[in-house]
């Protein structure tokens, strides 16, 4: 059976609204249009359905059997409508109920727990999912729309046009010793004085791996590694137990600083981290968006 084109979402919804209020002012008044509007398109249905649903008692409206039957299926039309819409957005990262956001092991000692905590203020409803992981596979997962938006390194690796990026802070990489190393006491280290020493690194795609090598070359020698790690406290952990020295970027030291002492890098082997939010340009307008980058910009603006 072909459907009257006559038949409409809007006409279903004022429909629906007279069964519920059963008078045409308070249906107009909810609807926002006029009581004539009200009845042109009550009429309009019944010509578009080819049957009656009300009859006329005075001025008042009485449904029909066939009102109330319709009543229950247009209904059930316009909850699988409205489900519809809100699984079509979701399923393209818009106005879902979670947001998925990524961000290096580093950032979970002050930076993520201040963000989500600002970010269920301004949206108490709001699910949020961390995953946790390096800077390439981060974003790897955010090119394929794995997660909404991921809180790294800004380096090469976010070098793209599909990416809107929003600077927050940054940060110098210091060399982490164990606190009773012979160089725990130094005011800045020279690295190239190292190249007897013994060094655990990051796996390779994490930040701190890539800034490490950038140091190493500056250095000018191949550092003795004795283990890589897949994070960064376990790595931590490492340094502290003596098992070698490693380069650490500073926004760990206010949890590890009785672990381990971190050592200013001489002015020649000087880098910073750049950390930002990441996002993509077609999901710009999603509103758990905006809410987490009006945070993000809070939290530089205070950093």
């Amino acid at each position: 059976m072909q459907i009257d084109d006559e038949i409409t979402l809007k006409k279903i919804q004022i429909f629906l609204a007279f069964m519920r209020y059963g008078n045409l002012s308070k249906t107009a008044d909810d609807m926002q249009v006029s009581n004539v509007s009200i009845h042109k398109a009550l009429h309009s249905l019944e010509s578009a359905l080819r049957c009656p649903l009300f009859k006329n008692e005075g001025r008042n409206l009485i449904p029909l059997k066939s009102a109330y039957v319709f009543e229950e299926h247009a209904q059930k039309i316009v909850a699988d409508l409205v489900l519809s819409v809100e699984k079509t957005r979701e399923a393209a990262g818009f106005a879902a109920k979670v947001l998925r956001l990524g961000s290096l092991y580093s950032l979970t000692v002050k930076t993520i727990p201040s963000l989500i905590s600002g970010l269920k203020l301004r949206r108490s409803e709001l699910d949020i999912q961390l995953l946790l992981s390096s800077n390439q596979d981060l974003v790897t997962k955010l090119k394929q729309t794995e997660i909404d938006a991921i809180i790294v390194a800004l380096n090469e690796t976010t070098a793209s046009h599909d990416f809107e990026v929003l600077p927050m802070f940054q940060d110098d990489i210091f060399l982490a010793v164990p606190k009773d190393s012979k160089y725990a006491a130094l005011a800045e280290i020279d690295l190239s004085l190292l190249k007897e020493e013994t060094f655990i690194t990051l796996n390779k795609g994490f930040a701190t791996h890539s800034d490490s090598e950038v140091v190493f070359q500056k250095a000018g020698f191949e550092p003795k590694v004795a283990l890589q790690v897949s994070d960064i406290f376990t790595l931590i952990s490492m340094v502290s137990s003596g098992v070698g020295f490693a380069l650490l970027p500073g926004r760990i030291s206010a949890v590890y600083e009785s672990s381990v002492k971190l050592i200013p890098l001489r002015a020649d082997f000087h880098i910073q981290q750049h950390i930002g939010l990441v996002f993509l340009k077609s999901k710009e307008r999603d509103p758990n968006l905006l809410a987490l980058i009006a945070e993000c910009r809070m939290f530089a603006k205070n950093f």
